[in-house]
């Protein structure tokens, strides 16, 4: 990894050390902080290769603001989530934001599968889904089911693209 890259790395993990601290006090990501970390993807990337560094940039601002819209569109996530991954995308190729956004995925549904656990609502949360399966349709989390309260998504995706920085630089 050359000394700009780590450098990069380094700005894209602290915004998103920011944002994680901001989310998991106030339950918000601040969109100022989103908008300085575009910029600062997007110039790296221009700064870097001209041009066609810029058009990687914003194909990586496309795929992470694009496979996170749905789940936002269904309720399943907040808008700030999405802008957060779209900024993440901003920072890394077209195939770093796929491999950032799929880790996300999979770091989100550890943490509720251990959110769940921790508190002790397995057994409840897996009767809730059995019984959407049967009856095909959808029923809400009960009042005091921590399935039904907001989860800092912004830990998710700090983990994700950590993850994914670790598969791409030391794995594949």
């Amino acid at each position: 990894m050359s000394g700009e890259q780590m450098f990069n790395a380094v700005v894209l993990l602290g915004l998103l050390g920011i944002v994680v601290v901001s989310d998991l006090r106030r339950h918000r990501i601040p969109n100022l902080l989103v908008l300085i970390g575009l910029a600062l993807g997007l110039t790296s990337h221009m700064q870097a290769t001209g041009l066609p560094g810029l058009s990687d940039g914003t194909l990586g601002l496309l795929i992470g603001f694009g496979l996170f819209l749905p789940m936002y569109a269904l309720g399943g996530m907040a808008a700030g989530d999405v802008k957060l991954m779209a900024m993440v995308g901003a920072f890394l190729t077209p195939q770093g934001a796929l491999w950032a956004a799929l880790f996300s995925l999979i770091a989100g549904g550890l943490c509720g599968f251990l959110i769940v656990l921790v508190r002790g609502q397995l057994s409840m949360t897996f009767s809730r889904y059995w019984l959407m399966l049967r009856a095909r349709a959808y029923f809400a989390p009960a009042t005091d089911e921590v399935a039904g309260k907001p989860f800092p998504y912004s830990v998710a995706i700090l983990l994700g693209t950590l993850a994914s920085g670790y598969w791409l630089h030391f794995i594949q």
